[in-house]
């Protein structure tokens, strides 16, 4: 007897997605219904798709259900903006998503938060080509609280290539110390050492009094990363002089790039903070540094 054949066939896949892409908050059907947002927009949806789709929703859905129960009462989603639920129901019922640069950080939360590793990647490869001076902090400050190494180190270039204008962004000064201490480890920053500082004495007051804590202590890990020998005497001493008002640098750190024009050697500090940066402009005392 002939053995039987078999092969897949596939029928037409835009028709077939089109046909799902339907389903998007569509209440025909749909079992489940989520409250989104302050403004508690209603978002209709199918059980079965987003359970197969991603275990968060696993678990908050897999309360079993019979035809003797009443309605389920929705799931109350207060902490997202319904643009964002919407982009990962998109993804859920697709496989795609539409983004744009006001919703995608967004996206990207949501995405670490229900586990979705491909709808991550996907905001990620969106907000590398969506960078922008105004933004590019933001961004950073999302890879650096979700440990997305790639988008920090791409966010990185960035700001390397356009110091000066990022650090007069408002993004900038809302960076988190953890973030900032990211940048000024950086050897690679397009400005001088002095405006630097300047940027995160800005800093360090915005964040002081966001945060209702004394300046110092907000400050306590950027200023670490400050490379005050690179400054001139002058420099130093008129640093010196402002810095008695809200001690926001420890003395020890100043006395430290005292010590080294004392030396006329870098000895008198780590051996980073001796290290001049692409931006860094010359002075006369930087060829004993090195």
């Amino acid at each position: 007897m002939a053995s039987a054949c078999s092969a897949v066939l596939e029928g037409d896949a835009a028709a077939f997605a089109a046909a799902i892409r339907g389903l998007i908050n569509n209440p025909q059907f749909s079992d489940v219904t989520f409250v989104v947002g302050r403004e508690r927009q209603e978002v209709f949806a199918h059980r079965c798709i987003l359970t197969c789709r991603c275990q968060a929703f696993q678990g908050m859905l897999s309360r079993p259900q019979s035809e003797s129960q009443l309605p389920q009462a929705p799931v109350v989603l207060s902490h997202v903006q319904p643009e964002v639920f919407l982009a990962v129901m998109e993804f859920l019922y697709t496989n795609s998503v539409t983004l744009n640069s006001r919703i995608a950080l967004e996206v990207l939360t949501s995405a670490v938060e229900y586990g979705l590793d491909e709808l991550r990647k996907l905001c990620v490869m969106f907000l590398k080509g969506a960078l922008s001076t105004e933004m590019v902090c933001e961004v950073l400050q999302a890879a650096v609280t979700y440990r997305q190494w790639d988008l920090q180190e791409h966010c990185l270039a960035f700001v390397e290539e356009n110091t000066q204008e990022v650090v007069r962004t408002q993004s900038f000064h809302e960076l988190s110390a953890v973030a900032l201490v990211a940048v000024l480890r950086s050897d690679r920053l397009a400005i001088d050492e002095l405006d630097l500082i300047r940027a995160v004495q800005e800093w360090a007051h915005v964040s002081s009094a966001v945060l209702e804590l004394p300046v110092a202590e907000v400050a306590a890990e950027p200023v670490r990363e400050l490379r005050l020998p690179l400054l001139a005497p002058c420099e130093l001493a008129a640093l010196e002089s402002l810095n008695q008002r809200d001690l926001l640098i420890p003395v020890e750190f100043i006395a430290e790039a005292w010590k080294c024009h004392a030396l006329r050697k870098g000895s008198g500090a780590p051996a980073r903070l001796c290290q001049r940066r692409r931006g860094t402009q010359p002075r006369e005392h930087h060829s004993y540094l090195e």
